[in-house]
């Protein structure tokens, strides 16, 4: 295979083989899903105790402003009612 420079071509080495995609045993087959779930898994970077903390405030602080947008909402439209339809 010849490359050009700036070539988006992949390499006949790195392309799925066709052939294998559903051969094996299942065995084999979940297998090489549980190997690369675990290598994906290592790739993870882990937020720190305070990290988490961090972002379970904010998301707690900005799930209690739309309650409280919501509700107000509710209530507003809820007495236009009644005053609209006795």
């Amino acid at each position: 295979m010849t490359e050009t420079r700036g070539s988006t071509a992949t390499p006949e080495r790195a392309r799925p083989d066709k052939k294998g995609e559903s051969g094996g045993s299942p065995v084999a087959r979940v297998s090489l899903f549980y190997r690369q779930v675990v290598a994906e898994l290592r790739k993870v970077i882990w937020p720190t105790r305070d990290q988490l903390t961090t972002y379970w405030s904010v998301v707690l602080v900005f799930v209690l402003v739309v309650i409280a947008i919501v509700s107000l909402l509710d209530l507003g439209i809820g007495q236009l009612m009644f005053k609209i339809f006795g």
